[in-house]
């Protein structure tokens, strides 16, 4: 029985692997998501048949590839705006893109990483794309030290000793850079992560002083200067006030 138990828990797991395979993809593979998840294609072929048959999961006949069904929607259509910042502070995005005319993105921390929940892209014909659902690490990036600079001092100790943590990046530099965010209120990154790109963010602390997400512009390195970071930095900073207020 205990032998039972075990084996539908573990087949549990292997199907949420399968539908989080879909973050970073928008269609896949039978031997695309055995590869990703080190598992065998029979395996992976009667869980997929089961989230097909669920709803979770389509299968295009002519392609063969799955993408992420419509049961996947009502599900999200049922999160509370209360419980969700992505929706909530949609509208306050979209107007501090207009004022800044760059691409804002909203990220969470999750362990040792960070997550874009919602972007909106600048209007601007060269511009940064920015998909929803990407996963970051913490060491690098303007949001990624804002929810460091901010967050409890056990989180940076777990961040700096993740084994993970890039040769390139000081730690004694990065633990500075901290306490310079903390004193001006944002954060800066130029190219830390991608060439020809910069960001600056803040955090946003709900109404009872928790800090829930990094709100950051984005854009190519040539147009968003330091100069132009140290500018936009008081409407940032203005915004995620108001997102604040807005959150429990």
């Amino acid at each position: 029985m205990e032998e039972e138990q075990k084996a539908n828990v573990r087949a549990v797991d292997r199907a949420l692997d399968i539908l989080l395979c879909f973050t970073d993809a928008t269609d896949l593979g039978l031997s695309e998501i055995a590869s990703r998840l080190s598992l065998h294609k029979s395996t992976v072929h009667r869980l997929l048949a089961t989230l097909e048959n669920k709803g979770f999961l389509i299968r295009d006949v002519q392609t063969e590839k799955y993408r992420l069904g419509f049961r996947v929607w009502e599900l999200s259509a049922n999160l509370s705006q209360n419980d969700d910042p992505a929706t909530l502070l949609l509208p306050e995005m979209e107007r501090l893109r207009d004022l800044v005319e760059e691409t804002i993105s909203l990220y969470v921390r999750d362990g040792n990483e960070r997550i874009r929940v919602q972007a909106v892209q600048s209007k601007q014909p060269i511009r940064r794309v920015a998909p929803i659902g990407a996963r970051m690490p913490l060491a690098v990036g303007a949001s990624s030290k804002v929810l460091v600079a901010y967050a409890e001092p056990f989180i940076l100790q777990e961040v700096i000793s993740d084994p993970n943590w890039p040769d390139f990046v000081n730690k004694e530099s990065f633990i500075e850079q901290l306490d310079q965010i903390r004193k001006q209120g944002f954060a800066t990154s130029v190219e830390e992560r991608e060439l020809g790109t910069a960001a600056v963010a803040v955090p946003i602390f709900n109404r009872n002083g928790q800090l829930v997400a990094s709100i950051a512009a984005s854009g190519p390195s040539n147009r968003l200067t330091p100069e132009k970071m140290s500018q936009y930095a008081p409407y940032i900073m203005e915004a995620a006030y108001r997102m604040g207020k807005m959150m429990k």
